[in-house]
This record gives C-alpha cells, sequence and structure tokens, in this order.
C-alpha cells in the first residue's frame, strides 16, 4: 500500500505526480470540473492552500481552499465516506480498528495504491504518542479509493480522484503540509452535551473531545487555521498564527 513519493521541488509536483498513470487520468477527468466549481465558489484555481475535516460520525469528509480575497479558507466540497470502522474515539493502539481523531497533516501520496490513490496523513503525533497505550500504536492511515477500512478513510475511486487532485495542486503551490482534522461528529453545543449523556462514565474521553472542541470552535467562527501544538501532556494547544 505505501508507495511515498518524496519529491523535494514543490514547483514540480504536480508535473511529477502526473507521469503516474492514475494521476494523469484523475487530472484529466477532475481538473475541469473542478475549475468550474472552484469559478463557481469565487475560490482561485488552481488551490494555494486545502484544508480537510473528517466527520466520523457524520460519515463526511470535507474539502475547504483559501480564498485570497477574503483571506480566509471557504468551502469547496463534502464527500461521503463509503465505510468507516471502530466507534466514536481516538485511536490508541495498533489494531483497535480505530480511524484517528485529532490534528494531523497529509505527509505522503501514493500514486500506485493498493486503493486507487491514497493521501497518507502522520498519525501517530505527538498527542497520540503521549496518550496512546503501549506497545504498537500502529499506522498506515490514509485517505483513499475503495470501500474497505479497518482505520482509514475510504471515500471511493470516483472521489479519491477528486481530493487526491486538489491535494497534489496544493502541495505543487507550496502547501507542504496540508491540514487533516478528524472529528468523531461536528463538536457543537447541542451534540457535546448529547456526547456527555452517551458516555456519562469516560471522563477521559470527554476530556479529549472538549480539547478537539476548542480547534473546532476556532474554525467555525473565524474560518482560519489556529497554529497547534502539543503540550507534556497530550493536550492540544492553539494559538493565533497572526500573533506569532
Amino acid at each position: 500500500m505505501i508507495c511515498a513519493c518524496q519529491l523535494t521541488d514543490p514547483q514540480n509536483f504536480a508535473d511529477k505526480q502526473r507521469r503516474y498513470p492514475r494521476v494523469r487520468a484523475a487530472f484529466e477527468e477532475k481538473d475541469g470540473p473542478l475549475r468550474s466549481l472552484f469559478a463557481a465558489q469565487g475560490i482561485p484555481y488552481p488551490p494555494r492552500k486545502l484544508f480537510i475535516r473528517v466527520f466520523k460520525q457524520e460519515k463526511i469528509l470535507e474539502v475547504w481552499a483559501f480564498s485570497t480575497s477574503d483571506a480566509v479558507f471557504k468551502f469547496v466540497k463534502h464527500y461521503p465516506l463509503c465505510r468507516t470502522s471502530g466507534n466514536l474515539g481516538p485511536k490508541r493502539r495498533e489494531g483497535d480498528l480505530q480511524i484517528p481523531e485529532g490534528f494531523y497533516y497529509i505527509d505522503r501520496f501514493n500514486p500506485k495504491s493498493n486503493f486507487h490513490l491514497s493521501l497518507g496523513i502522520n498519525y501517530p503525533n505527538q498527542a497520540d504518542r503521549i496518550l496512546g497505550k503501549k506497545g504498537e500504536l500502529g499506522g498506515d492511515i490514509f485517505i483513499h479509493g475503495g470501500c474497505v477500512t479497518i482505520g482509514c478513510v475510504p471515500i471511493t475511486d470516483e472521489y479519491i480522484r477528486e481530493v487526491y487532485w486538489l491535494a497534489v495542486q496544493a502541495k505543487s503551490n507550496g502547501h507542504s503540509k496540508i491540514p487533516v482534522h478528524i472529528f468523531p461528529t461536528k463538536l457543537d453545543e447541542q451534540t457535546m452535551e448529547r456526547l456527555k449523556t452517551t458516555f456519562p462514565n469516560d471522563e477521559t474521553l470527554i476530556n479529549f473531545w472538549k480539547n478537539l472542541k476548542i480547534g473546532y470552535n476556532w474554525f467555525e467562527k473565524s474560518r482560519e487555521l489556529p497554529n497547534i501544538s502539543v503540550n507534556r501532556q497530550g493536550v492540544y494547544q492553539f494559538s493565533d498564527p497572526s500573533l506569532e
């Protein structure tokens, strides 16, 4: 499944990716419709910055792109998750079938995936390594094609062509770490109360989601992304990039 392309020249990344037949087919099939979609929504194309959000309970993946004229991210499109595995809650060990929850970024592109095309995320991140159970934490978590998962995010071959090609273009334009935020569900106030009712005896899990909610709220209110770090307890810390 792994065929990471470690290409150091971002300006040539899209050209080099198009040498692979599946990426070339994605470009030929999807570039025109995506260009029209971006134009209709007033977003520059190709995207200079991309942002991906995943909501496990709703089974959707959202794509956002940065609008230079508005200086915020604007919604592009959502894609249904073909299948999920595990339950609500983070991935804490290898083989638990959980889809991770937290704040990640795309760290590799696989144009020859067993699942058509795939985008790897940097699980386990620092928070996962601190909070995960002793032993192997697992890895190789991808957004990919097909409809099979034991912890990944499958969106079918049809839709991964679009998301993969958008990510290739963003990386080619210099966006080296495309953020991917994965949530159990949309963390509004009503949903948080429902989660507290559903998991009344799991204070650790609720506190984890409260931590995720800070990052969720930040983007919901501003359509901007915070700088994110992790403290020694594995808690995400958020700060305004304009103040740093």
